[in-house]
């Protein structure tokens, strides 16, 4: 069923986003009393706009829940954020801006975590489409290994993937005697992006896949096609969306990793690591700057991709 759309000055949420905005900025700007009146203002007017509107009283507490409780929760994310950038406005110090350090530090990070995303995407398609396609025992078990990277601290994964691809590890050691290093360089930065990643791209495939009735690929076998041709032509396109925002979260979440990869690979810098090596070097001031800039890069490159998966057509109707 769609949304239904109303023009702005009919629905009672853009009446809340437009004052909370401003006292979103007024407390940023440091004014929180002013803010917070202008915020309770905003969630008083949704009350008297549901009465003018003919709601009964029922209706328009619950309209006055759902602004207040979503008002909290934006200012809850947005106010820091917001924050970082009035204080770097103030106080931070583009000395690091002018070296160019955070913007190599940035070009690293998204280069890693792309190939870790697409890494996540070619290796774990097999098995998110047999979680979606098969019931076996077990099955929980191989679950729950998939989501363990999600829930163990990463300092911790760091050091477990020390221990196989470290100078002595498992895999380590062999690999470092065909010249393939993981400790401090780029395929160490990229394995610990992967195995934080992995299991959002698994599992965002396999909602993808168990969204595909498994009679359409028996339609396509008995026109012949291969039982990987009915996948290719059928189930991933139409699943292609859930692969795309599978793929991007997975990116997101590498270019966001500092636990596991500042264990396995502090050298080159990815940015959340340069930021922190800026932090603990010099304080808050020198950090602020390149912590505006990774801001500014995450929410253009978030925005443009939630622009490009709402393309991507589907037969559902999407």
């Amino acid at each position: 069923m769609p949304l239904e759309k109303r023009k702005p000055w009919e629905d009672e949420t853009f009446l809340v986003l437009v004052p909370g905005l401003f006292a979103l900025l007024a407390a940023a700007l440091g004014y929180p009393i002013p803010g917070f009146l202008i915020g309770a203002g905003a969630v008083l007017g949704v009350w008297f706009f549901c009465l003018k509107k003919g709601y009964d009283r029922k209706h328009a507490i619950r309209g006055v829940g759902l602004a207040a409780g979503s008002l909290v929760v934006l200012f809850f994310i947005a106010l820091p954020i917001v924050n970082i950038f009035v204080y770097t406005s103030k106080y931070g110090t583009p000395s690091g801006l002018r070296e160019g350090g955070i913007l190599t530090a940035i070009w690293l990070s998204a280069a890693a975590s792309f190939v870790a995303s697409v890494l996540s995407i070619a290796v774990g398609m097999p098995l998110a489409y047999l979680l979606a396609r098969r019931d076996f025992f077990g099955k929980s078990i191989v679950e729950s290994i998939v989501d363990v990277p999600v829930v163990v601290p990463h300092t911790v994964a760091g050091i477990a993937l020390l221990t196989v691809f470290g100078r002595n590890g498992l895999l380590g050691r062999p690999l470092s005697e065909v010249g393939v290093r993981f400790v401090d360089a780029f395929p160490g930065i990229v394995v610990a992006m992967l195995f934080v990643g992995v299991p959002f791209a698994i599992n965002y495939m396999r909602e993808g896949f168990q969204m595909v009735d498994p009679r359409m690929e028996k339609v396509a076998r008995t026109l012949g096609a291969s039982s990987t041709e009915a996948f290719f032509t059928v189930t991933l396109p139409m699943s292609l969306r859930n692969v795309v925002v599978g793929g991007i979260m997975t990116w997101a979440r590498g270019l966001s990793e500092f636990g596991a990869v500042v264990v396995l690979a502090y050298y080159p810098m990815t940015a959340p690591v340069y930021i922190y090596n800026l932090y603990t070097t010099g304080g808050l001031s020198p950090a602020l700057s390149s912590s505006a800039v990774l801001l500014l890069f995450c929410l253009g490159v978030f925005v443009a991709a939630r622009y490009l998966s709402r393309r991507i057509k589907v037969y559902d109707g999407g």
